[in-house]
């Protein structure tokens, strides 16, 4: 049984585990920590983070490598396009929110959410508002104008999808919601991907590790 090495409400073991349940194949979490210095992980993945997957003799270390060989090797449900624009696209989107959109969230996420609840510290609310003021509207911006106004981007709901959205659930556990009357578009899309069975089912279980439900 393929191993997903990793924690609820990570954005991007979330991916991977909404990708095995979308594509129906089994799979056990291992808990892990990112960043742990746990000298047995370090073996599996050097770099420390998470998720990490092995597949009997595969192991692979990055969500959308990870999602890309789940694409290759278990073909149904479709997670990325067929057409090559289409898929290039998908991995465009993929990138800008797993780089630069989940950093500014996960700042928000970080200030809002880890420093007060588990580090009993005091948020910094000068650089959460210029990360919401600032940063992140240019990102929404972009993001409203390639986010259709109903269903989802390519047709059926992908991981192109899961990707552009992931970023704001972690961001929204901080309190923080996208305008819908400046960015109905994008706050649309994610309104819509958290009602997919798969993603609810994973949230429900990242409330109860985060203590949420």
């Amino acid at each position: 049984m393929i191993k997903v090495y990793g924690v609820h409400g990570s954005p991007f073991v979330r991916k991977v585990l909404i990708a095995l349940d979308i594509k129906g194949i089994p799979y056990e979490v291992v808990q892990q920590m990112p960043f742990s210095r746990d000298a047995e992980y370090l073996k599996i993945n050097p770099l420390g983070k998470v998720p990490a997957l092995v597949d009997d003799d595969l192991t692979l270390c990055d969500s959308k490598v990870i999602c890309q060989y789940l694409e290759d090797a278990y073909p149904e449900v479709a997670l990325y396009p067929k057409n090559p624009k289409e898929r290039a696209r998908a991995h465009w989107y993929e990138d800008l929110c797993a780089g630069r959109v989940a950093e500014l969230a996960s700042g928000i996420f970080f200030q809002r959410f880890m420093r007060p609840f588990i580090l009993k510290q005091e948020a910094d609310e000068v650089l959460v508002a210029k990360i919401i003021d600032r940063d992140l509207p240019p990102m929404l911006d972009y993001l409203e104008s390639q986010i259709p106004a109903d269903g989802f981007i390519f047709g059926d709901f992908m991981m192109a999808d899961l990707s552009v959205i992931s970023p704001f659930i972690n961001a929204g556990y901080a309190g923080y919601q996208v305008d819908a009357a400046r960015w109905p578009a994008v706050a649309g899309l994610i309104a819509r991907v958290k009602q997919q069975p798969q993603v609810k089912a994973v949230l429900e279980l990242e409330a109860k590790a985060l203590g949420l439900g």
